[in-house]
């Protein structure tokens, strides 16, 4: 019987860039090959389906049946290109220059090529701590996938105990991060003409209180004093963020309806749910006060999602890992959220560790550059040492 072939983590980086795992249309795709891949190794993954049966979930596990892995966790899907303008396409891989040109090359399909090459020759090596993959759909667009994957986890494969999750941070240890919440707002009014403004509700008018309401809350937060968590920050503190707004009909028309989103992203340390309730209290205030005018009017929240912070461990497991294979000392936290600080949420000990530069992602001809996928491969080379002792 002929051994099945055994590919290189830049042949694998080719396979998955290929799949165009935009967050809105299904990944199952690339989730059917990496699973047949595993599976031609000897190593058995498990599925856990969203809602509608679009997209899935993989995990794996290999070494001993016991808990105490290390995760290698990554997301399969990338952002958009449309609208952008690139030089080559970006369902290829197309090496140039020293770097790795492709969508999600960087953001974090890389780092997901790396993390199977080690779980196949964790399994070839047979290791004596076990090591497990975690792949997760949809954290794109607000790490949504990830909760209930690590849910699905418990009780089929051991519990791990230390997640490294690949986030692109130049092979630098992130051991802290930003949590986040966001609202879709619609503010729906009365429309009238204008010139008998006061028997109608301007949905537009109102969403403007709620926003002059996010303005408030930052210069409040800005005035309070700064926890010792928060420093390490830039900025240094919580932030609220309205990106885009529509509504309207015409300018002598109250608005019927005014939509936005609203964003929080919240420093370690300081309660999520406190700043989510705040703003919830002023939307049913207000709520209330259009409803006085007109009974049909009001407001509908849809939250979208919800992703807390990461937490720096003191003697974190595997903040220690990471630093030990790539001997980065420093200190490093990031305003934006990730996955992490849901597997630190489930009991995890989580630190942040993968190639590529976050700037670079989501970018019109997203790169990795060479030096950082190889940097990416020792690192995997080094754990599976580590794990093999």
């Amino acid at each position: 019987m002929t051994a099945a072939p055994v590919l290189s983590p830049r042949q694998i980086l080719d396979r998955l860039v290929k799949f165009p795992t935009v967050s809105r249309d299904t990944n199952l795709p690339l989730v059917d090959w990496v699973e047949e891949y595993l599976d031609s190794h000897g190593i058995h993954a498990h599925r856990h389906y969203n809602e509608d049966r679009s997209k899935a979930a993989l995990f794996a596990h290999v070494g001993p049946w016991e808990e105490g892995a290390v995760v290698l966790s990554g997301h399969t899907d990338v952002v958009p290109v449309d609208g952008q303008h690139w030089t080559s396409d970006p369902w290829t891989v197309t090496e140039r220059d020293g770097r790795l040109y492709g969508r999600g090359t960087c953001d974090m399909k890389g780092f997901d090529a790396l993390a199977i090459w080690a779980l196949v020759e964790a399994q070839r090596r047979g290791v004596k701590r076990p090591l497990q993959i975690a792949l997760s759909y949809d954290e794109e667009v607000g790490c949504t996938g990830a909760p209930p994957m690590i849910a699905a986890m418990q009780g089929v494969v051991p519990k791990g105990a230390a997640a490294i999750i690949g986030e692109p941070s130049t092979m630098k240890v992130i051991n802290g991060h930003k949590g986040g919440t966001g609202f879709h707002v619609h503010v729906k009014g009365f429309e009238v003409h204008s010139s008998l403004l006061p028997y109608g509700v301007s949905a537009i008018m109102e969403g403007a209180r709620l926003i002059q309401w996010a303005n408030d809350r930052n210069a409040w937060i800005q005035s309070q004093p700064r926890a010792a968590q928060a420093l390490a920050f830039d900025p240094p503190f919580t932030t609220l963020h309205v990106g885009m707004i529509s509504g309207g009909t015409a300018h002598n028309i109250t608005a019927a309806d005014c939509r936005f989103a609203l964003e929080m992203r919240v420093v370690p340390g300081e309660d999520l749910e406190s700043h989510a309730q705040a703003f919830i209290s002023e939307v049913a205030r207000l709520d209330a006060a259009m409803k006085a005018v007109r009974p049909e009017a009001g407001i509908h929240l849809d939250r979208f999602f919800g992703v807390p912070a990461l937490m720096p461990e003191p003697e974190g497991e595997a903040e220690a890992i990471c630093r030990r294979l790539t001997g980065d000392n420093g200190t490093g936290v990031v305003s934006y959220g990730t996955e992490a600080g849901q597997f630190q949420e489930a009991g995890y000990s989580a630190a942040i560790c993968g190639p590529g530069d976050i700037a670079q992602a989501h970018q019109a001809d997203e790169w990795l550059s060479l030096a950082e996928f190889e940097a990416g491969h020792r690192f995997m080379q080094r754990l599976l040492d580590e794990l093999s002792r």
